[in-house]
Parts: structure tokens; C-alpha cells; sequence
């Protein structure tokens, strides 16, 4: 059996308070938040997922494929974690942890929707996937409102 883990890692600021675009992490919108800075969706959930994932199959999404993406139309960051899913050959996801790091939004009023859009995406358990959340105490510019950090770790086999 081979086992890999792949650590991947994301972060925007905020948009200003003129944007209307919406906030997305994890695939999901959350409501009445300014969205994140970014050519595309600018979900760092799904880029950090996509990096882990290319921490694992030695093939990067995040940069000059998911450009090409981004400028051909394609702004839902899931099809770069479908991309970068492709690259697995025979390694099949088995576990995802992600932890993510921000003053706002509340992520633990979505943890159970996240988890469940993730497990659908990526062929999961939702009991597959553990999403953690901190403000950091404001040490940081994540902790201090002016965007989002996310880390994720895959662990990935192959039987």
C-alpha cells in the first residue's frame, strides 16, 4: 500500500466595502460578506484543496493552469480541485483536514453544509473530512478582519 499527504495552502484579503462580490469558501456563498480578492472565485478553501492535491500528484493546478482556466471563463475554483483530481492516477483521497483562520465570517455555523459540499466533490464521507476554525486571538491580518488563511492537508492511497 502507498500513502501520501499533501499540504496545501491559500489566502486572500478581503475585497473593499464597494465590491458586490460574494464571499465564497468551500464551494458555499456566505451571505452578507464581501468576497475575496481574486481573479477567479477566490475560494481559498478549494486553491488550498487543489494545492494539497498537487502536493500529492507533483503537478501544479494552482498558477499557470488555473490562469488558463480563469481567462478561458472558468471562475468556480471546484473545477480546479477537479482538475488537480485528475492527476491522482491510482491515489484515491482518503482523509482531508482543513483549518482555516479568519475574524469573520463564523465559519462553525457552515461546518456541516462545508463538509457535505466537499465529500460530493471530492467522492467522500462527510465522516472524511474535518474542518477547524480560529481567529488566531488577532495576531495576524487573518485574525485581524482583513482576509482569510486556509491550510489543508490530504491523505491520499493507494491499495
Amino acid at each position: 500500500m502507498i500513502v501520501r499527504t499533501g499540504l496545501g495552502q491559500d489566502s486572500h484579503p478581503f475585497e473593499g466595502p464597494e465590491s458586490n462580490k460574494p464571499l465564497k469558501l468551500g464551494g458555499l456563498i456566505f451571505e452578507a460578506e464581501r468576497g475575496l480578492k481574486g481573479n477567479s472565485d477566490a475560494d481559498v478553501v478549494l486553491h488550498a484543496l487543489t494545492n494539497a492535491i498537487s502536493g500529492v500528484s507533483c503537478r501544479n493546478v494552482m498558477g499557470s493552469v488555473s490562469d488558463a482556466m480563469c481567462e478561458s471563463g472558468i471562475l468556480d475554483s471546484r473545477e480546479y480541485v477537479k482538475e488537480a483530481l485528475k492527476s491522482l492516477g491510482k491515489l484515491t483521497l482518503s482523509h482531508v483536514s482543513i483549518s482555516l483562520e479568519c475574524s469573520h465570517p463564523k465559519i462553525a455555523p457552515k461546518v456541516g453544509v462545508m463538509r457535505e459540499a466537499l465529500a460530493e466533490l471530492l467522492g467522500l464521507s462527510v465522516l472524511d473530512i474535518g474542518i477547524t476554525a480560529t481567529s488566531g486571538e488577532g495576531l495576524t491580518a487573518f485574525g485581524r478582519g482583513e482576509g482569510i488563511q486556509a491550510l489543508v492537508i490530504v491523505t491520499a492511497m493507494e491499495f
